[in-house]
């Protein structure tokens, strides 16, 4: 047995001061083939690809910013191992969190951009496996986990607990997604049959995917009580609720701008002070490769130029100084990639009012002047509703 099957081994008989190098569904190089790791890489640029498409028709100036704080958190709580059963610890995957955030797809390219970095600046995850770590991760478990989020949403209660209820099965449903589809992925890669990887990978991940639900309901709640205009196409019966119990604030510089750094700070106290202490049991996909002897196949990564190696900074060894200031790097690092490209991708517009954007128009069932405005499926140019014979008298002068 050669030394990468020992180290999983040894991670996942005892407790050690090194994070692990694999997360949840975070597929290292060697697990999956050539052919599998370029299927689903098409698969996955095809999707992003679209994902930009579709974020970028309503890209506002104050979007940008949440993308990168939710961005920052998400992978700040990924670094929160928490113990489950049998020896085995999960984390947040984050992907329903982001998608009733921001939407489904601006949740897969910030989904996207946290396993980018992960992969490259921490090493978690195999860059040859990036494509389907996106797939399972970034795609699947934002938009499988929402659509069942909006049906289950249609048949509950219209009311707080029903709302909670249909996030916690879409997040629930989003961890089952991906483990899923990773256990398929390793079937079609021979790296272990379908009738072993399946079981193995959804018992697992049924109990992270109750952490998930949990987490994710708590930060929902707190920010429907506190902001609900942060939450993307909030119900309306919500919304009113909401603005109902809440004081009302002026539109000034903190009330648009102040979550930024809150919630920044946050994720920063998350990976700094929370993440070093977090559980070092191995995690769902470690502990599957383990039991089912499949773990040497990790072999030695493709990309040894990490930064942050194994959660790791430079200079300050493996403690948990070394895990806090590499979690800080990374918070900061994943929040200015973000923003980034948020704007060099997307084009951000300011978000003004319908009378700022048209000054001089008037409501079409308020008079009959307008100004290059569309109303009731017609778009209409300045003009004056003038009578036939007005026109025919002007014709007239024209003439002479």
């Amino acid at each position: 047995m050669d030394h990468a099957t020992n180290a999983c081994r040894d991670r996942a008989q005892q407790p050690s001061n090194k994070r692990a190098s694999t997360s949840a569904m975070h597929i290292p190089d060697g697990f999956i083939d050539t052919t599998t790791a370029a299927a689903t890489g098409a698969v996955s640029l095809g999707a992003l690809a679209y994902a930009v498409r579709r974020t970028d028709r309503d890209l506002g100036e104050r979007t940008v910013p949440l993308l990168g704080v939710t961005g920052a958190f998400v992978f700040a709580a990924q670094m929160l191992n928490f113990p489950v059963a049998a020896g085995t610890s999960g984390h947040l995957l984050g992907a329903m969190l982001a998608a009733v955030l921001l939407g489904p797809w601006a949740a897969v390219i910030v989904m996207s951009v946290v396993l980018v970095v992960q992969a490259l600046a921490m090493a978690d995850g195999g860059i040859t496996a990036l494509g389907a770590n996106i797939l399972n991760v970034a795609i699947l478990g934002s938009l499988t986990g929402y659509a069942v989020f909006r049906l289950v949403g249609k048949i509950a209660p219209r009311s707080r607990s029903g709302y909670m209820v249909a996030i916690a099965v879409g997040s629930w449903i989003s961890v089952m997604a991906g483990a899923i589809a990773a256990a398929f992925e390793l079937s079609f890669s021979g790296t272990i049959p379908i009738r072993f990887s399946l079981p193995a990978m959804a018992s697992v991940h049924m109990v992270i995917g109750m952490g998930e639900a949990i987490i994710t309901t708590t930060v929902i709640g707190t920010v429907l009580a506190s902001r609900p205009d942060l939450i993307k196409n909030l119900p309306q019966h919500l919304r009113n609720s909401t603005n109902a119990r809440r004081p009302s604030f002026n539109r000034s510089w903190w009330r648009r701008w102040g979550i930024i750094p809150v919630v920044l700070t946050i994720s920063l106290a998350l990976a700094t002070i929370v993440a070093p202490f977090a559980s070092r049991a191995p995690d769902g996909l470690e502990k599957v490769a383990v039991e089912q002897g499949f773990a040497a196949a990790a072999g030695e990564p493709v990309w040894n130029l990490s930064p942050f190696s194994n959660y790791t900074f430079p200079g300050l060894g493996e403690g948990t100084l070394a895990t806090a200031a590499a979690g800080a790097a990374g918070t900061i690092l994943l929040f200015s990639v973000v923003i980034l490209l948020s704007r060099r991708v997307g084009r951000p517009r300011p978000e003004t009012t319908p009378k700022e954007d048209h000054p001089e128009s008037i409501h079409p069932l308020e008079g009959h002047e307008h100004t290059n405005h569309r109303h009731a499926g017609h778009s209409h140019q300045t003009h004056n509703h003038l009578s036939a014979g007005q026109r025919s008298a002007e014709k007239s002068e024209e003439k002479t």
